[in-house]
């Protein structure tokens, strides 16, 4: 669930400090130059004003002359340069925003710049997660609710799977090591949701005994 997190975190990264029985496994932060190519397209917007001083500056040479065609075409690549250079500001302070836990018993988002939330994802909650994979290592684990996301696509992102506006998918993008970082997820969740669940329902007003739930294991 979403947090407060203008109160003090005892924890970074947690908004409070892990109860008894959970540590943490691995805390991390995207990498704010993937982070800045994967989720702001980057290299799209640097395209887009390129492609537009070389159409300038092709129509007009053979009109002007190669120098006053440089000259009046220039200023697409100022404002691509200015463009690039705010969007790797952003990604950058939303990189250093962020941190993301992993526990023996959930996962952990603290994330945005502005405002400021933490998410709480129980292993329990998650039906699925999916692994993005890059060459160079660097990849996003995306999350799939059971239950629907407590927050809106909008107020999670760019640490959301792109495009599933919808049904938003919280997702821990754009970390380095990412093989190892699912591997570790994976054992964890696993172990978690294989450890038994002791349930007592309540006492009966007959005999004062305590059922078991079904399924559950004994206390000894």
């Amino acid at each position: 669930m979403p947090h407060d997190d203008f109160q003090v975190e005892p924890v970074p990264g947690l908004p409070e400090r892990p109860p008894e029985g959970e540590h943490i496994l691995w805390q991390g932060r995207p990498n704010w130059w993937a982070l800045t190519v994967q989720s702001l397209n980057l290299y799209w917007v640097v395209g887009y004003f390129v492609i537009l001083f070389a159409w300038r500056f092709v129509t007009l040479f053979d009109q002007v002359g190669m120098a006053h065609a440089f000259r009046v075409s220039f200023p697409f690549l100022v404002i691509g340069a200015v463009a690039a250079a705010l969007l790797l500001a952003i990604g950058a302070v939303q990189a250093r925003a962020t941190i993301y836990t992993i526990t023996n018993r959930r996962v952990a988002m603290r994330v945005g710049a502005a405002l400021t939330v933490t998410l709480n994802l129980p292993f329990s909650r998650i039906a699925s997660a999916d692994l993005a994979l890059r060459r160079s290592g660097n990849g996003t684990i995306a999350l799939d609710l059971m239950d629907p996301p407590p927050l809106s696509f909008l107020t999670c992102w760019p640490h959301v799977r792109p495009w599933h506006v919808r049904r938003p998918q919280p997702a821990l993008r754009a970390i380095d090591d990412a093989a190892r970082i699912a591997r570790l997820f994976a054992e964890a969740a696993e172990a978690q949701l294989d450890t038994p669940k002791l349930a007592r329902r309540p006492a009966a007003t007959d005999t004062g005994a305590n059922d078991i739930a079904p399924g559950a294991v004994p206390a000894e």
